[in-house]
Order: C-alpha cells, then structure tokens, then sequence
C-alpha cells in the first residue's frame, strides 16, 4: 500500500475527485458527489477520528481517500492510499499541486 497526501482547497474537491476517478477508472457521480460533501462537514484534521474516507474502485485499481477539514481554514486535507502505481501516485500528486494552487 502506498499513499500520497497534502491538502486543497475545499471548493476544488469535487473536481479533485471526478479527476482522481477518472484516473482509478471509477464512474464518480452525483450520488458519489453528495455523499463526500455531507461525510466531509464534520470533519476535523486535528483529531484522529475526525477524517472522512471514501473509496474508489475502479476495475483495475482501487484507493481510498481520506478527508478532513483543517481547523479555522478553507483547506481540506487529502490523503489517497492504495496500490498506487507509479503513474497514478503522479497523478495523485499533480492533482493536489493543482488543486491546492489559487
């Protein structure tokens, strides 16, 4: 299991996400979306049980990602674990560069 983490800004989850999917092969959809979006309110980065974690299974690889609001911010901290291969840990990594830029 390999993971990659960092964190982005939260209006850019949704996109984050439907990218990151594309990448597994899974088909997130609105029903996806708004499950995220209500798992997401609660959460806390300072507490250990305070994350979120939604899985992805596409038909050739699977990850799960962890979420968490950061305490008084608008970021949103994001960990993907999984067996990541080499291009979608790239990916991964872009995409939270990305994400977490302006």
């Amino acid at each position: 299991m390999a993971e990659v983490g960092g964190w982005i800004w939260e209006r850019n989850l949704r996109s984050f996400l439907e990218l990151l999917s594309h990448y597994v092969g899974y088909g997130f959809d609105a029903t996806d979306w708004e499950t995220v979006a209500l798992g997401v309110e609660a959460t806390d980065d300072e507490r250990p049980d305070g994350w979120y974690s939604y899985p992805l299974a596409g038909e050739q690889q699977q990850v799960e990602v962890r979420l968490a609001r950061a305490v008084g911010g608008d970021e949103l901290m994001v960990v993907v674990k999984g067996t990541l291969t080499p291009e979608l840990t790239v990916r991964a990594d872009t995409l939270l560069a990305a994400f977490a830029a302006g």
